[in-house]
């Protein structure tokens, strides 16, 4: 869209899986539904196996709908409510495990249980191993989990495998085999609380849509069991369809994109479901707290640069402002880890060892600081040449994935080139603390925290409350200032990725975002001026607390 607007290179584009409704997909469908009238001769196939088939039609002026009926194998249902709806992780391990057992009493064939998150896959990776079904092999499969062992769930052996699963088996990958799904019929989903700014993971019930595809994972190869741990009531009572993605998250990098294409504005765009008013209005303020819009809505001269990078608009923040802090080198290395999940490895029945060896890239001031001890760490295997094996092998024994830092290196080597293009120069003489997270703090200005007084809380931007996350190097120091690379709400609300920060440093950086409030003024002799106290605030928190300032200027 960026190079080519009318995408003249293609005669047909195929829009594959429509149905996970990422931020991506329902852009291009605005954008593609935009576009059809001035290119009448683009074919458009739109494709899913669970769709609102007649919303998806009536958005691009009644489109015809050609059903191809999928060679599924008949599924059975079979409803088996745990005793105690939700009442423990305790009954939903019990109903896991009588579910498991009756699949194996039902006859051979694999088994695939959707959980959550990686917790539970765990605690009920090892409930299962106590319980052990006789000769059957226990497979985690998450996110996470390094690239050798999510490999193994694709290679079927003679044993009967229990794969515990997240929803990426629901749609983004096949487990072959499976003749059992058993469904607790809830997901971890990512939901970005726009009142507080902060991303919100939290345990919810599936949608309808989303019980559907789970169950279908078994009627693949052969007829199926789904066994779901929940009443058919409770599913007939569920949303037909998952929320999208763009009712659930930020918008500023949608708003910013479609500002650069100027294409109209976000509130007449053709959104198949479009965002809520307040939403939009959120998004504005984050490209406002980044310098991207000025006050009536008009990117910036930052806003037009930050628009070329593919990357949340935060992180591109932190690499224009490295720019003038003269530390692009580290902090493109840092952005690009930020883009990705964490190259780190700590499996669960080796985390103390996992710890020791991540002792090396701890810095005691900064969490981000570790990402370049990291970096150098393993630019340094590759100096000393050894073989693709011997590279792996050295990662496995650091608890590091060579995959992730491959991936790593792959974003760095693209970013890198596009501020080569942007004809920005990285630094040759290395960048001190200060310079760099300078930088970093213009991305994230709304999640600093001061230290408040009861036990480990910092008081956040806007009235928030937070704690530093515990795997943080800085758990113990408890700084007085802080910033941190995301807030994350689970059991509670986290900074993940945090260093310490000098409040000084604020005033600068946040500009007009910056309130300044005087009092008692008075008559000073030496001067012979009236003189006042200013206060500074940032978003509720002062920065600033008492310093000299002459009135005559004010009032």
């Amino acid at each position: 869209t960026q190079g080519d607007r009318l995408l003249a290179a293609y005669d047909t584009i195929i829009i594959d899986e429509a149905h996970e409704r990422s931020l991506n997909i329902d852009f291009l469908l605005g954008y593609l539904r935009q576009l059809l009238p001035r290119r009448p001769d683009l074919k458009l196939i739109i494709t899913s196996a669970t769709i609102d088939a007649d919303r998806f039609s009536r958005h691009f002026n009644n489109a015809p709908v050609i059903e191809v009926s999928g060679r599924m194998f008949p599924v059975e249902m079979r409803y088996r409510p745990i005793a105690v709806e939700g009442e423990g992780d305790a009954d939903v391990e019990q109903g896991i495990l009588d579910a498991v057992d009756e699949a194996v009493r039902s006859g051979s064939g694999d088994v695939l249980v959707f959980l959550p998150g990686e917790r539970e896959i765990r605690e009920t990776a090892e409930a299962l191993r106590k319980h052990h079904p006789a000769g059957a092999e226990i497979l985690p499969l998450f996110a996470r989990l390094s690239f050798a062992e999510q490999e193994r769930v694709f290679k079927p052996g003679g044993a009967r495998r229990i794969v515990l699963a997240t929803n990426v088996a629901e749609t983004s990958l096949t487990v072959p085999g499976i003749r059992y799904v058993v469904d607790t019929g809830m997901a971890r989903i990512n939901r970005y609380s726009y009142r507080n700014k902060v991303e919100q993971l939290q345990v919810e019930k599936i949608s309808r849509a989303s019980a559907n595809q789970r169950a279908g994972r078994c009627g693949r190869v052969m007829s199926g069991v789904c066994i779901r741990l929940y009443t058919e009531e409770d599913y007939l009572a569920r949303p037909e369809f998952t929320v999208p993605e763009i009712l659930r998250s930020s918008l500023a990098s949608v708003i910013l994109r479609m500002k650069s294409l100027r294409i109209g504005e976000v509130e007449n765009f053709p959104f198949i479901e479009p965002p809520a008013p307040r939403m939009i209005a959120d998004g504005y303020q984050l490209l406002t707290e980044l310098g991207a819009v000025n006050e009536s809505n008009e990117l910036t001269q930052i806003g037009w640069q930050l628009a070329k990078f593919p990357i949340d608009p935060k992180i591109a923040r932190m690499i224009l402002a490295a720019k003038e802090e003269n530390c692009l080198s580290e902090v493109l290395i840092i952005a690009s880890a930020l883009s990705l999940q964490d190259p780190r490895d700590r499996p669960f029945e080796r985390q103390d060892a996992a710890d020791r060896a991540h002792q090396r890239f701890q810095d005691e001031r900064s969490d981000f600081l570790g990402y370049l001890k990291l970096w150098d760490f393993f630019e340094e295997l590759l100096q000393h040449k050894k073989s693709n094996r011997k590279l792996m092998e050295h990662c496995q024994e650091n608890f590091i994935s060579h995959r992730r830092m491959r991936d790593w290196r792959e974003v760095y080597s693209q970013l890198h080139g596009l501020v080569s293009e942007l004809g920005l120069r990285p630094n040759q003489i290395p960048a001190g603390y200060d310079e760099i997270h300078r930088a970093l703090l213009a991305g994230l200005l709304g999640n600093i925290g001061f230290k408040s007084e009861e036990g480990d809380q910092y008081l956040g931007a806007r009235g928030i409350k937070f704690s530093i996350f515990p795997g943080s190097v800085l758990k113990k120091a408890k700084p007085k200032w802080v910033v941190a690379a995301e807030l994350t709400e689970t059991t509670k609300l986290y900074g993940r990725c945090a260093a310490r920060i000098e409040p000084q440093w604020l005033e600068k950086i946040a500009g007009d975002l910056c309130k300044k409030h005087y009092f008692d003024p008075h008559w000073e002799k030496q001067p012979a001026q009236v003189t006042a106290f200013e206060r500074v605030t940032l978003y509720g928190l002062t920065v600033v607390p008492k310093r000299r300032a002459h009135y005559g200027a004010l009032n």
